[in-house]
C-alpha cells in the first residue's frame, strides 16, 4: 500500500480552500471551526443545519459564502436565494407554482427559490413540518417534481438551514426524515469576549467587507474540489471505525433510534472533504473524532437526558482509542 502521507494535496486545492476560509473570516469573526465545517459539507456534496440564538451570524455566514463564489459568467455570483420560514409559509412558496400566461393563453411554471445554487433556509423550524418536507426531494435527489414533471436542480446545490433552539417559543421540531438529509448539524453560539469587543470596534468595516467581498472561487472550482474530495484516501480501519460507531448507536441502551446507513456514507464523505480542507489527501484518526458528533448527533433519539450527554461520546472514544493504538500511518 502506498503511504498516503507521501502524496501532498495539490497546492491549487490547498490555496483555493484557504482563500475561501480567509475571505469568509473577513466578515464572520471568531468562527473558524464552524466555517470549516460548513465548507466541509459543501465539498462533501451535502447540506448543513446550523442552530443558535438569533443574532449570532448564521444568516450572514450563508450570504458571505455565496458571495465568495462566482457563477458561470465573469463577475457574476452563484445564484443565492434566502427563504424566511414562517408559520404561514406554503410548499408552493418554495417549489414554485403554475401561473396563466395571457399572451400564449396557457399555464406556465414559475420556479420558486429552491432553483438556485446556494439556498439559505432561514429559521427552518418556524415553518410547519409540511413545508419543511418540501425540501426533502431537493436535498436528497437534487430534483423537484411538479405534477408529472421532474425538474433537475443545478449541479451545485447547497442548502444551509438555520434554526433557533427548539426551546424557543413558536418553533417546530424537524422530523427525523428531514434531519437525516443534513450531513451535519452544528452549534453556532456566541463568540468569546475578546472577539465580541473587536466586532463592536470594527462593525462598520465588517459591514463594508460583506459588500466588497472578492469572488475567490468559481462554481466550477467548487465542483472540481468536490471531485478531489471524493478521491481522498480512507484507510480500511477508518471505514471499520465509521461502521462500528454507526452500528453501536443502534445497540446502545440509552439510544432508542440509532444512525442509518445513509449517515455512515455521509460520515465518510465529510471525512474526505475535511481532510482536503486540512491540506491532506488521506483521513486520520483525529478527523473521525472531530466530525463524529456533528455528523451523527442530530440523527439520534435518546431514551433519557443522561444518555444524550454520554452515550455518543463513549462510542466515539472507544473507536478513536482503538484507531490510535493501530498507528495507521507509522
Amino acid at each position: 500500500m502506498i503511504d498516503p502521507s507521501s502524496e501532498p494535496v495539490s497546492i491549487d486545492a490547498t490555496v483555493a480552500i484557504q482563500h475561501l476560509v480567509d475571505n469568509v473570516e473577513k466578515v464572520i469573526r471568531g468562527k473558524r471551526k464552524q466555517i470549516e465545517l460548513v465548507i466541509t459539507c459543501l465539498l462533501a456534496g451535502g447540506h448543513i443545519l446550523m442552530e443558535g440564538n438569533p443574532g449570532t451570524g448564521k444568516t450572514v455566514l450563508a450570504r458571505t459564502l455565496a458571495q465568495c463564489i462566482s457563477g458561470g459568467k465573469e463577475g457574476e455570483h452563484v445564484l443565492f436565494k434566502r427563504i424566511q420560514f414562517t408559520p404561514d409559509l406554503l410548499p408552493m412558496d418554495l417549489i414554485g407554482t403554475h401561473i396563466f400566461d395571457d399572451v400564449n393563453k396557457e399555464f406556465i411554471f414559475k420556479k420558486g427559490p429552491l432553483f438556485c445554487n446556494v439556498l439559505l433556509a432561514d429559521e427552518i423550524n418556524r415553518a410547519s413540518p409540511k413545508v419543511q418536507s418540501a425540501l426533502l426531494e431537493a436535498m436528497a435527489e437534487q430534483q423537484i417534481t411538479v405534477g408529472d414533471t421532474t425538474l433537475l436542480l443545478e449541479r451545485l446545490f447547497f442548502a444551509i438551514a438555520t434554526q433557533n433552539p427548539i426551546e424557543m417559543e413558536g418553533t417546530y421540531p424537524l422530523p427525523a426524515a428531514q434531519l437525516d438529509r443534513f450531513f451535519m448539524k452544528i452549534q453556532f453560539g456566541y463568540v468569546n469576549e475578546e472577539t465580541e469587543l473587536n466586532i463592536y470596534r470594527e462593525y462598520i468595516d465588517i459591514a463594508k467587507n460583506l459588500i466588497d467581498l472578492v469572488q475567490v472561487l468559481s462554481m466550477q472550482d467548487i465542483l472540481s474540489l468536490q471531485e478531489m474530495a471524493g478521491q481522498v484516501f480512507v484507510h480500511d480501519e477508518i471505514i471499520h471505525a465509521v461502521s462500528n460507531i454507526v452500528r453501536n448507536t443502534r445497540e446502545h441502551q440509552d439510544i432508542s433510534l440509532g444512525a442509518s446507513t445513509r449517515s455512515g456514507i455521509a460520515f465518510l464523505k465529510c471525512l474526505r472533504a475535511y481532510a482536503l480542507i486540512k491540506g491532506r489527501t488521506y483521513v486520520i484518526e483525529d478527523d473521525v473524532k472531530d466530525l463524529a458528533r456533528p455528523v451523527l448527533e442530530h440523527r439520534l433519539i435518546y431514551r433519557n437526558k443522561e444518555g444524550k450527554l454520554k452515550a455518543l461520546e463513549s462510542i466515539i472514544n472507544k473507536e478513536t482509542e482503538r484507531l490510535a493504538k493501530l498507528k495507521l500511518y507509522q
